[in-house]
């Protein structure tokens, strides 16, 4: 075909493209009859006839090039055309003028084809939805906006695909306030039971966190398809509740309507929050029954999930597995390795992305900087750091610096933190100063304690965590009027520390235990069991670690409450329940103490068990009486 040479010709001139196109019916465009009359008496008359069918088969030559150029982003070959139809005169035609647009705005040229538009005598909808979609690929709600308000004033009648684009624009920017106002003018005109209305409205509901109100527009709309569900699974995940994200996706498939990769995507991440290893496995049949294994979403959810469930090998597998690489895999796998605390694994993964042709951005470097957080490799952090910077022109963001302060923290130097810090040109956010306080209790700095600390209590006024840490700090130095005042503050104030809560999988469920746990059927034997595993791990020479414990109570008591934290409750059910030949795992919503980390360490000696806790911080991986971090964390 004519057109499919000229776009398999990449050397060629667009503009002469175009003009080869419209010059080869050019000869048949117009045809000069010379019409002479048989009397003679009548004067000699030259008649002009416009072939039409001609006319047509040009102005069709040159939409469909434009429809070819908007398909392949040929901007060059895009404007050829749009010079071509100006030069015809065609400018002014409807579908033609739509097609600019849409050309333009696939070639990410949205002022070329604003200049299209304003210069349009006559605009159907179709114009106004091609604008407004045009604007909000560059996500610019304001704008969307206008437009919108603008197709109103001037009378046009407009779709639910209109609402929908512009819906689709307040989820961008979170515009919560315009969302409502859309959402009662859909309602005012009768459209918001519409199916892409819907959904729209749902999405960006969720999108600003009001997950109660996607939820009812989700109950209520009397027709969905397989992008609703999609839209509220991922809603459900997004605010965190990952529990009705699997739930919904259950009720997905018992309908038996068909998945797509965005959903198994979000019920794989689903798993990875809920850190449930046996339903990630399940769903990860899922993915590869419905031909998903491969696709880039999915396996970089997959590598997070068992990443996340404390399977590191496995997620390496998977990264493996993929054939056509991406940077969503790439950043996945490293933030795996980081979280781990595979510090050279993931150092190592850097340099091959860099070897493969990806090059690091913002996400890539947040990981690789934890993993040097994670191992206290200050040196290292400050290399990634300047090279993100010098090399590849990326602008550090809270969350580099985050990680910055917590490297050179955790080394040591809190100084250097500290004039970070103030160096920053932006705000410090309660993880910054939380970092800092956190390294002020490893390395016992109580100046820069009490600077953090202070940050922190105008900051998360309800935090009583801030508290406890600040009190430990100077319990660790021996300053006990602060710790007075400190316990009193605690105990008169409604603020109330966060109960430690850990949770082990058993025969597809999960068994979850609080500190001094009572409800579980087990319990009894569990007490019994953990009481004769101390007596025999003490004849290894464990000693119960109290100089951490807070509580104003003596010795005994403190070690007792020591005793029954949550995390060694649940590793001598694993220890009474679990076959001796898989490793135990344990996730736990606090940070790991000091005591618990020594008595796993002792555990896994003893027991010849692989043991592997997820805290708050990072995975530790205990074997042969050493732990993964080095006890460092």
């Amino acid at each position: 075909m004519l057109f499919s040479h000229a776009f398999s010709t990449p050397r060629m001139n667009p503009f002469r493209i175009c003009d080869r196109i419209c010059n080869s019916t050019s000869s048949i465009h117009l045809r000069n009859l010379s019409i002479v009359s048989l009397s003679k008496s009548q004067p000699l008359k030259v008649v002009n006839i416009v072939d039409h069918d001609a006319e047509s088969t040009r102005v069709s030559n040159l939409q469909y090039l434009l429809q070819l150029s908007a398909k392949t982003k040929s901007f060059m070959a895009g404007m050829a055309c749009h010079a071509q139809i100006i030069r015809v005169g065609f400018e002014t035609d409807k579908l033609t003028s739509n097609m600019l647009i849409n050309m333009y705005s696939k070639c990410s040229l949205v002022d070329n084809a604003h200049k299209v538009f304003d210069q349009m005598p006559v605009r159907s909808v179709v114009s106004w939805n091609t604008m407004i979609g045009a604007v909000t690929k560059i996500e610019d709600e304001q704008e969307a906006l206008m437009l919108f308000i603008q197709m109103l004033r001037e009378g046009t009648l407009f779709n639910e695909f209109t609402i929908s684009s512009v819906l689709c624009e307040c989820a961008f920017k979170c515009a919560i306030l315009e969302c409502m106002q859309l959402h009662a003018f859909s309602i005012k005109v009768s459209v918001d039971s519409n199916c892409f209305v819907g959904t729209a409205l749902l999405h960006v509901y969720a999108k600003c966190s009001s997950i109660k109100d996607a939820s009812k527009i989700f109950e209520s709309m009397p027709e969905t398809n397989a992008v609703t569900w999609s839209s509220m699974l991922a809603g459900y995940v997004q605010n965190g509740l990952h529990e009705e994200a699997l739930l919904l996706f259950r009720d997905y498939q018992l309908m038996g309507f068909e998945q797509d990769a965005f959903m198994v995507s979000s019920a794989v991440c689903a798993c990875a929050g809920l850190a449930t290893l046996i339903e990630g496995k399940q769903m990860h049949v899922v993915s590869c029954k419905s031909g998903f294994g491969s696709n880039i979403y999915v396996s970089s959810s997959l590598i997070d999930m068992y990443a996340k469930c404390g399977c590191i090998k496995e997620a390496y597998l998977v990264f493996q597995g993929v054939e056509l690489g991406s940077i969503v895999l790439w950043n996945a796998m490293i933030s795996g390795f980081a979280r781990h605390a595979c510090a050279l694994e993931a150092m190592i993964l850097f340099e091959k992305m860099q070897q493969r042709g990806f090059i690091p951005d913002d996400v890539t470097y947040v990981s690789v900087l934890n993993a040097c957080s994670h191992m206290g490799l200050h040196e290292q952090g400050h290399k990634y750091f300047d090279l993100m910077v010098r090399q590849h022109n990326l602008r550090p963001s809270v969350l580099h610096y985050s990680c910055m302060v917590d490297i050179l923290g955790r080394a040591g130097l809190v100084h250097k933190a500290y004039d970070l810090i103030e160096r920053m040109s932006f705000s410090a956010t309660s993880s910054i100063w939380g970092s800092l306080l956190a390294s002020c209790r490893i390395h016992g700095n109580i100046e820069f304690a009490e600077i953090a600390a202070k940050h922190l209590f105008e900051m998360e006024p309800n935090n009583a965590g801030n508290h406890v840490l600040l009190a430990n700090i100077y319990a660790a130095n021996k300053r006990w009027e602060e710790v007075a005042k400190a316990r009193k503050f605690l105990r008169e104030s409604d603020l109330k520390k966060e109960r430690g809560t850990s949770w082990i999988e058993f025969k597809n469920k999960v068994h979850s235990f609080t500190v001094g746990e009572i409800n579980h059927p087990l319990i009894k034997e569990i007490y019994a069991k953990l009481d004769d595993l101390v007596k025999e791990l003490e004849k290894l020479n464990y000693k119960v670690d109290t100089s951490n414990d807070l509580h104003d109570v003596e010795e005994s008591k403190k070690q007792m409450l020591l005793r029954h934290h949550s995390e060694k409750l649940a590793i001598t059910f694993g220890l009474m329940c679990l076959p001796s030949d898989i490793p135990i795992r344990i996730m736990k919503n606090l940070r790991i103490c000091g005591d618990c980390h020594n008595f796993m360490k002792f555990v896994c000696k003893f027991t010849s068990r692989e043991i592997i806790v997820r805290d708050t911080n990072r995975f530790h991986h205990f074997k042969d009486g050493l732990c993964s971090c080095g006890d460092f964390w």
